[in-house]
């Protein structure tokens, strides 16, 4: 159970990816959330009850300033 003041985001709300860090390990490419998340560099996401959710990166439009 989160500790933390304000408590952390659950693993199933939408900003669960605003926990705080546990553990962090980039050399590996994961990281683990306050709320039991696995948060991968690739930005998918492994939920406690074991629900895989893909990567989300941006889809890499650029824009430019005229």
């Amino acid at each position: 159970m989160c500790q933390h003041q304000p408590l952390c985001p659950t693993a199933e709300s939408a900003d669960r990816e605003g926990a705080r860090l546990v553990a962090h390990h980039p050399e590996q490419g994961w990281s683990l959330l306050c709320n039991g998340v696995l948060l991968f560099e690739d930005t998918g996401e492994l939920l406690p009850d074991g629900q895989i959710i893909a990567p989300h990166r941006p889809n890499g439009s650029v824009v430019t300033a005229a």
